[in-house]
């Protein structure tokens, strides 16, 4: 059975002990040129996250950054392939990702993660685990009429047919953040412009700057 997050906390690990590193996140950065962040796009499936998180990276990597991209479905073939898509699955998933994604940002690197990750309180667990200063929340709000007439895996078919139960927008839910840093409205706008109002709030904020 998947513990949820809470009794997860409580480490069934004994004798153990953190190491600090000699070289620790600053030097990293300092390495790096820039700072390690998460950005986190969420929103339903169909709604354009892993295509806007692949040319994000696309954008950064070009601009010199060191990125890397931790996306749902690849996620799924390794580290999380013992997951189902139960509530108590879709948690654990995400506790995982935030705790790899964590590891990522304190090597230096901008990590960018594509997950509907459906729910409130596990994605402001994730943004406890990293921090609210390097956690940049970016809500992909295509409408679900949207995201189901580009069905581009034919999943809402499945799910309509009640092939795939516990599909988020139909059998399950989805809970839109209430505060993100950003909103792209990926239904409407176009992938330049989308990647466009990422990069702008990131400078805007500082986030890009250089070493």
């Amino acid at each position: 059975m998947i513990q949820t997050m809470k009794e997860q906390d409580q480490t069934k690990s004994t004798n153990i002990k953190w190491h600090n590193l000699t070289i620790d996140r600053e030097k990293l950065e300092k390495m790096r040129g820039h700072k390690g962040m998460v950005i986190w796009f969420t929103g339903l499936s169909g709604s354009g996250k892993s295509t806007l998180a692949n040319a994000l990276n696309e954008f950064l990597h070009l601009d010199g950054f060191s990125t890397y991209v931790l996306d749902g479905d690849n996620i799924r073939h390794g580290l999380c392939k013992d997951l189902g898509f139960s509530d108590e699955d879709r948690e654990e998933n995400i506790r995982r990702i935030g705790e790899v994604a964590n590891l990522f940002m304190n090597a230096g690197i901008i990590t960018i993660t594509a997950f509907v990750s459906p729910f409130i309180s596990d994605r402001d667990k994730v943004r406890q685990i990293i921090g609210s200063k390097d956690f940049i929340e970016v809500y992909c709000a295509a409408d679900i009429t949207v995201c189901e007439n580009r069905d581009t895996k034919g999943l809402y078919k499945k799910a309509r047919l009640g092939e795939i139960l516990e599909f988020t927008g139909i059998s399950s839910p989805y809970e839109a953040p209430n505060n993100p840093e950003i909103v792209v409205d990926t239904g409407s706008l176009d992938l330049n412009d989308s990647v466009e109002k990422v990069i702008n709030y990131l400078k805007k904020e500082n986030f890009l700057k250089k070493a």
